[in-house]
């Protein structure tokens, strides 16, 4: 056997080996990667937990839970989370109210009656909309939608709870827009076809058979605009005020759980404080709201999803 011969068995033998080895190590690395989410996960709640029980052995759960006032920088403070809380279902409700319609239909569009063309130009302008960093959307809020509110409807105040909904309810449009319209995509053709052919139009096929079909998917598009909109932090800190509200006045200022966040996190509080870890109590209160949104979402997409 030749020495060319030999080296070339040899270095067959070490890129086998070095295949192996690679083989073996990636799993690992990825294991590693996949740790890391999972660690992070668990120190948020471990910090979440450990200072909210904090918080409740200085204030009583149950005035958290039950009482309307939250005012925590008062001489004699208020902690009824339910003041933030209604801060934060008005918005979202303005916002879903406003987006849900405008989305659905921005989908159903793109979906079911614009041409290739027309879609290429369409979806990545809505996407964009995505990408409009939040501070920016809090600004616009202020400086141009509620001087145009206002101009129409007198009695609303400077800040309140329709111009930062209106102005999430954009932000929202794309993702409800996006993941429902490929939730339409993703119904068979041959579902289409078959109602047309059975005389159904186009318009009683989209309402009859594809949104029907696609029910899951839209679904759980609207619960994690829901999600969203409920996290939402700049928009409402910055154009619905500061005054928690617990009313259903949508005119007046108000104060969201993520409005108050930022409030204590800009340094209003005393490290150690009672109001220090209010701040804790708000963000386990938001993280439950916000993972009952992405159970709900899931639940809605095993449920209704439909095997093609």
């Amino acid at each position: 056997m030749s020495d060319y011969n030999i080296r070339e068995m040899i270095d067959n033998k070490k890129g086998r080996r070095s295949t192996v080895f690679i083989e073996k190590m990636v799993p690992i690395i990825l294991l590693v990667i996949t740790s890391v989410s999972v660690l992070t996960t668990i120190g948020i709640l471990v910090t979440l937990l450990s200072e909210t029980v904090m918080f409740f052995t200085r204030v009583s759960p149950i005035e958290f839970l039950t009482s309307t006032e939250w005012s925590a920088f008062s001489s004699d403070p208020q902690w009824g989370i339910f003041a933030l809380i209604m801060g934060t279902l008005k918005i979202t409700v303005i916002a879903v109210a406003f987006a849900v319609p405008i989305g659905l239909g921005a989908a159903i569009y793109l979906s079911e009656y614009a041409s290739d063309r027309v879609r290429r130009v369409i979806k990545p302008i809505l996407e964009i909309l995505a990408g409009i960093p939040t501070v920016v959307y809090g600004f616009f809020a202020l400086t141009f939608v509620t001087p145009l509110i206002r101009s129409i409807w007198p009695e609303v105040n400077l800040f309140n709870a329709i111009s930062p909904g209106l102005v999430v309810g954009v932000m929202i449009i794309p993702m409800i827009a996006s993941l429902s319209e490929d939730a339409m995509s993703s119904v068979p053709n041959s579902m289409r076809e078959g109602a047309l052919g059975l005389g159904s139009t186009r318009l009683e096929t989209v309402f009859k058979v594809v949104l029907p079909a696609a029910v899951s998917g839209i679904m759980a598009s609207i619960v994690l605009a829901v999600s969203r909109a409920i996290g939402e932090t700049m928009i409402v800190s910055i154009a619905a005020g500061s005054t928690p509200n617990a009313s259903l006045n949508i005119m007046e200022s108000l104060q969201t759980m993520t409005g108050f966040i930022v409030q204590v996190a800009s340094g209003d509080a005393t490290y150690g404080s009672d109001v220090y870890f209010s701040l804790y109590a708000v963000g386990m209160t938001l993280f439950v709201f916000t993972l009952l949104m992405n159970v709900i979402a899931q639940w809605f997409s095993r449920k209704f999803r439909e095997e093609y």
